[in-house]
């Protein structure tokens, strides 16, 4: 599997994109491009590789993370997939918008295929297992490839850190266990790979996360 990162300008939103290098299958992980550019960068990735999306994978409906999701859906003739308990936050990207100050308007959101813990998605020669890690939103995923040894994690957590609880449907106590039950239970070396920063695993996350 191969992986390229745009990282979106206003929030540092890494959006990625994995590919089965002998299908060419791809998935793009969280599309919150704000902008012309933001998606230009995504669509050149899918371009210059010759990639076929077969997936838009939300890890929540937050607007830094989604606000592009319709949009890649429609570009790449994929479908969206992502947590039906985040729709009132996928169906509120307007007023996500305005609560942040953005100039932006981003089409309406559905979530087509919605995804639950054990769920199983298959991209190329490796399958995505799909795992309920709720607490930053009511509808936190987690998408995890054991044959690559990555998590792609979203807010749920960072290095040294994990993901604010103070908006609507977030929970301290419900993310807190979502990382203790999902997430430090897979093999210490896996990659984490959040929405924002830098990548962490989950042996260094168990022995230096102050919030877990």
């Amino acid at each position: 599997m191969k992986t390229s990162i745009v990282t979106t300008r206003l929030f540092g939103e890494n959006i990625y994109i994995i590919w089965d290098e002998t299908t060419l299958e791809a998935a793009i992980i969280d599309p919150g491009m704000m902008d012309e550019n933001e998606r230009q960068e995504v669509e050149d990735v899918v371009k210059q590789e010759n990639l076929s999306v077969k997936y838009v994978l939300l890890t929540h409906s937050h607007i830094d993370h989604a606000c592009s999701a319709r949009w890649t859906a429609e570009k790449f003739g994929a479908q969206v997939y992502g947590s039906k308990n985040d729709d009132m936050l996928a169906q509120s990207l307007t007023g996500q918008a305005t609560m942040f100050h953005l100039r932006i308007s981003p089409q309406p959101l559905t979530i087509d295929h919605d995804l639950k813990q054990g769920d199983e998605l298959t991209l190329g020669n490796d399958k995505i297992q799909v795992l309920a890690t709720p607490g930053h939103t009511e509808g936190g995923l987690t998408y995890y490839i054991p044959q690559e040894g990555v998590a792609f994690v979203g807010d749920t957590i960072f290095q040294h850190s994990v993901g604010r609880t103070d908006l609507p449907g977030g929970n301290m106590h419900t993310l807190t266990e979502s990382i203790k039950s999902r997430l430090f239970v897979l093999p210490g070396e896996t990659i984490l790979a959040p929405g924002h920063g830098p990548t962490t695993t989950v042996e260094d996350e168990r022995l230096g996360n102050p919030f877990v």
